[in-house]
Parts: structure tokens; sequence; C-alpha cells
């Protein structure tokens, strides 16, 4: 059996020299080996097999990691990291210790600049251009930026600043689900075609050159035949292309995945003096038929069977509970608005987009938008619900401080992915959601431990609230529940013996691994009690009072720790002169690796076992039986 081409790839260096035939092969090669893996690992399995020769493409005409190639998030960086010495560990692709699921410079030098969340590629690029320009290094710059990518507002940010520099610089759109440019066709293939050819370019330069020097009439004469050209591409291409009025020249729209179409525009683009926008077409999912019937689905995906297609279904989320329940109250509602910045499906709100089209907002990737947006809708009168992971509500903190929280407009913020959420690792985790809505007055913030808990702080959140109310969940299923516990709508809950020493304090899922840890203790002799944080800003005056007469409290927090919860508890415990010992366990300043949600809680302390850990620890350092009742 012939070797496999990848197998001999260890650097980009080691595709230069192959024909255009051996690059179709090796990018079957590199298909295959995405399809494979995903299916293992879970991961983005549509976008990275669309963006396949693309990257092939740009690694044979380009020097990396001399040259930059900058991806815009993770979504299209598999077949790079594959082709940048990284094939041989491919396996490991999102697992712990592994290799990223997005581009990271600290992983490996051929990843230019580390990116997880959408629209920063063209800005970072543009930055890395300017640095070059400045430190008199000729290398070149690419920015590859996915459609979907530019309905945030930060790639026309930077597309603005870059094409008014009129400095070298280079753009590869990924153009996979929308159209951008209405001039696809024959005719502008082949106008394109001979705008990129090298003897086409250098001819241009020659008539332009030739007509300068002519006396008078010269410069007349070249701008009435750019005037002429000009004209003439109107009525071809009915109008200019959006990027080519921002400055760039527009080359395209190319056949994403013909490698030698590819090569020739990005040679073209080397060779042209200012920025270019270069405008690949290509299909999402390509070459695995399920992820090209059903590319959202495929998106990011859980492992699944390659031969069906079909990953395993699982359990109830609370994403498809929000759902459900927003549904439900929209049908009697209609001042129910629901908004999602391209995450309908991964949010829970597909049902809603196709029972209430005109209340259903998708912003397109533009998380800042989307809560001024739902600012304004609330100033209307309506009642707008954002779903938003908590790594994305970060975008919008500037939005949630002044358009929200200082007009003290009523907006819900529906917190999705709300903790540690696993395999995308750093930049995905919901850690910071609680701390930093925690610092802006006027915000409400509510943590369901159940299913029936998200419910009913929904309809709370929208009926019995004001001003801004987040509602944050995780991601995932309900965990364990005793019992003996009953849900109640209330601010808070003790749940437990609450005469004995020790006193656990937590909210969100981690409710759950609480209750266990309390059983274990029971089983040694040791009685405990929990408060349960339903409400945890503010925090009830009430639940601290009750809390301080406690030996012992130890607060576990699925969170950052600066600013967290745990942190403004202990403030309210000493305000009200506790006296006892505080111990709190959260994420201290780090950020937390990709690895399974249940390893990640491990380490840091946050499941059954390190919560019975961390409580037996601290007692038995004290000496202490902690079984005894209080007097």
């Amino acid at each position: 059996m012939e070797d496999k081409l990848l197998e001999k790839i260890e650097s980009p260096q080691d595709i230069k020299n192959l024909s255009v035939k051996e690059l179709e092969n090796l990018s079957d090669e590199i298909r295959q080996e995405i399809v494979s893996v995903v299916s293992k690992n879970g991961g983005h399995l549509s976008p990275n097999l669309g963006v396949v020769e693309l990257t092939v493409a740009l690694h044979k005409v380009f020097d990396s990691p001399k040259d930059k190639i900058v991806f815009d998030v993770g979504h299209q960086c598999y077949a790079h990291k594959m082709l940048t010495g990284r094939y041989k560990q491919m396996d490991t692709l999102r697992k712990e210790g592994g290799l990223s699921g997005f581009p990271s410079h600290l992983e490996n030098p051929n990843d230019a600049f580390g990116a997880g969340h959408s629209s920063t590629s063209i800005s970072a690029a543009y930055g890395l251009q300017c640095a070059n320009i400045l430190n008199d290094d000729d290398s070149y710059v690419v920015a590859v930026i996915g459609d979907g990518a530019l309905s945030g507002g930060l790639a026309f940010e930077g597309l603005n600043n870059a094409g008014r520099s009129k400095k070298n610089f280079i753009v590869v759109l990924n153009d996979n689900k929308m159209s951008i440019s209405k001039n696809v066709g024959s005719m502008a293939r082949y106008l394109t075609s001979i705008r990129v050819n090298p003897s086409y370019l250098n001819t241009k330069s020659k008539v332009e050159r030739f007509l300068t020097k002519i006396p008078v009439i010269g410069k007349g004469l070249l701008g009435f035949f750019r005037g002429l050209k000009n004209f003439i591409k109107r009525r071809v291409f009915k109008s200019r292309t959006i990027f080519e009025d921002m400055g760039f020249y527009y080359y395209g729209p190319f056949d994403g995945h013909n490698i030698g179409e590819l090569i020739s525009a990005l040679n073209a683009a080397k060779r042209k003096k200012g920025p270019v926008l270069i405008h690949a077409v290509t299909t999402k999912g390509k070459g695995y038929e399920f992820a090209e019937k059903n590319p959202k689905g495929f998106h990011g995906t859980a492992p699944f069977d390659v031969d069906t297609g079909l990953t395993n279904g699982g359990s109830k989320s609370y994403s498809d509970v929000f759902g459900e329940t927003l549904c439900q109250i929209a049908e009697k509602d209609e001042k129910i608005c629901a908004i999602t910045a391209a995450m309908q499906l991964g949010t829970g709100l597909s049902s809603f987009a196709q029972k209430y089209k005109s209340r259903f907002f998708d912003v397109g990737i533009a998380e800042e938008h989307a809560v001024t947006f739902g600012c304004g809708l609330a100033m209307g009168g309506m009642i707008p619900v954002f779903a938003v992971y908590s790594t994305f509500l970060q975008r919008s903190y500037d939005q949630i401080i002044h358009d929200a929280s200082i007009q003290k407009l009523h907006i819900i913020l529906a917190i999705d992915r709300a903790g540690i959420v696993g395999e995308d690792g750093k930049t995905h985790q919901g850690l910071f959601d609680t701390s930093f809505l925690n610092n802006i007055p006027n915000v409400t913030i509510l943590c369901p431990s159940y299913f029936d808990e998200l419910r009913f702080m929904l309809k709370n959140a929208i009926y019995n609230e004001s001003e801004i109310v987040a509602v944050r969940y995780p991601r995932g299923r309900e965990l364990y529940k005793p019992k003996n516990f009953l849900i109640k709508d209330s601010k808070y809950v003790f749940f437990g013996d609450e005469k004995s020493d020790i006193l656990i304090i937590t909210y969100g899922r981690l409710f759950s691994f609480a209750c266990e840890c309390m059983e274990r203790l029971e089983k040694q002799g040791i009685s405990a009690c929990i408060l349960k944080l339903n409400t945890v800003k503010p925090i009830d005056s009430g639940a601290v009072i009750r809390a301080k007469d406690f030996k012992y409290c130890f607060f576990f927090e699925e969170g950052i720790s600066c600013g967290g919860i745990g942190e403004h508890f202990l403030c309210k415990l000493i305000e009200n002169d506790f006296t006892g010992k505080y111990t709190l366990t959260a994420i201290d300043d780090q950020y937390v690796e990709q690895s399974t949600v249940a390893s990640a809680l491990k380490k840091y302390k946050l499941d059954t076992d390190g919560m019975e850990e961390v409580i037996l620890k601290k007692i038995k350092c004290d000496g202490e039986l902690c079984g005894k009742e209080k007097t």
C-alpha cells in the first residue's frame, strides 16, 4: 500500500514541491483525517472540512511561520495544524494535555495569533503587518475569515482601518454560507481570472506608466481609461463590492476547492501593492455527506458514528428546557422577544424561531449589538431575552453597563454554558460572568440547579424582577437530586442539619455535589448543612444572618474567585460579625485548560470528592469531630 502523503508532511515546506494533483490527493487525506478525529473527539467538523483546499493553497504559496497566517476562531484550523507538524498529535485534539481545538501561539509558532472568539483575525493580522513594516520585515500577513464572522462589527473595524491605510495586506474571505457579492457566474469568473493573471497585471502597469509619460494629455487619458474600465466593470458586475468601497482590491469569487485557481489568486495578491481581499466560495462540510446535508448540525459536534452520522443523543439539556419554557411563555405573551448571536441551535431557540418568527432576532456574531438592540426593544415596551453562552457575553460588558444598567432597562440574559464547559478549553469556559455581573448595579443573578428551577426562574426574571436579570445555567443535563429535597421558589434554601457546625454554601449545579458530600459526611458521623443560593446577586440578608452562626462555612464556586459570589458572601458575613472560619474554593486567578467537565471539576475540588477532601482537611486540622449538636 502506498504511503500517505500526509505521513510525510512535517512542516509547510514539505508541500512546496508537490504538484496540484498531489495537493488534491493530500486534501483528500486531510479531510478523511478530520472526519476520523472529530468522530472520536468531537469538535468543529463542517467548517474545517470546507477550508481544506484553501489551507493547502495558503501553505503552498506562503512560508509559515515567517509569513503569518491568522485564522479567525478555530473553526478553520484543523488542516492548518496537520500541515504544521501536528498531524501525529491529532488524536489528542481537544483532549486534556493535547492539541487545542483553536489556534494557539503557545502551542505552535505557526499559529500566528490565538483566537477562540470570532471576528478578530483582520484586526490582529493588520496589527502584525504594521509591526512588520515598523521592523523593516517584508514577510506577508494573511487574515483568513469566514463570511459568518463578517457579521461581527470588529471585522468591519479591521477592514475599515486596513483598507484606508493603503498598506500591503491580504484578507482571504472563506465564504461558506451566504452570498456576499452578487457577481457570481461564468462572466465574473472569467473577468476575475483575467484580473489576477500575471500578464494582465504587468501589461496594465506598463500601459499606466506609458500614458503618464505622454505630455499634457497623458494623465487625462489615464483617468479616462480608468473610468472606462470602472464603468464596464460596474455594468458587468452590477455594483462595486463593499470591500472595494473600503479600499481593498477585490479578487473573486473563486472556487474554494480548486487548488490551482486558489494558488494563482494568492500569488497575484502577493504581487499587488496595497490591501487585497480574495473571495473564495467553499462548501461547508465538503466531502462528508452528512455534514454537507446538515452543516449547522455538524458545525460543532459531539463524537459521532462515521457511517451513520449519528451522535449519542443523550438526555434533555438545560438549553432544551430553556427553549421549551420560553416558547410556552411567548405563546401567552406577545411582548416576549428572543435574541441570539448566531447560536440559534446551541441555545435551544430553534422552535422559538419557527413559531414566533417576527419576535425572533438572530443578529449574527455581534454580541455587543445584541445587548444594545435588546435595550432598544425594552425601551419600546417589549421584553427581550438574549440567549448567549457565558464566554460570548464577555464581549458585551460595556453595553450591559452603559445601555442597560445605567438606563435601568428590563432585559433578560439567559446565560448558557455557565461554569466549566470542557473540551473547548480556556477560551470558552463560562467562569467570568458572575464576577463581572456582580460588580454592575441594577443586576439580579439567578442560578437554577435543576430544570424545574430554570422554568420558574425564567418566569420570575420576566415578570417578577425588573431591570437586568441574568439566569445562568450549565451545559448539559441536570445532576443528582436527593429524594427529600423539595424545590422552592425562594431566594435561598437551607438543606440538612441547621444545628451542625458545618455549612456548605454553593449555587447552580454544584448543589448536587454538595448533597452527595453531605451524605458522605453523615456516614462518617459528621453532620452538615447546605445553603443553596438561588439568587446570588443580590445576596439575601436573611441567608447571611442565618449563616453567620455556623462555626465553619465552606463556599464552593464554579467561577473565578476574584470578585465572585464567594468573596462577596464573606464580606457580608464579616459585616454581620461572623466569628467562624471561612473557606472559599473557586478558580483562583487562572484559566481552565481543556479537559472533560468531570476532570476539571475534580482538579479544582468542586466535585463530591473535592468537597469532602476540603472539609475533612479543615476540620481535622482543627481537631474537631463536628458531630455534636449546637448548644
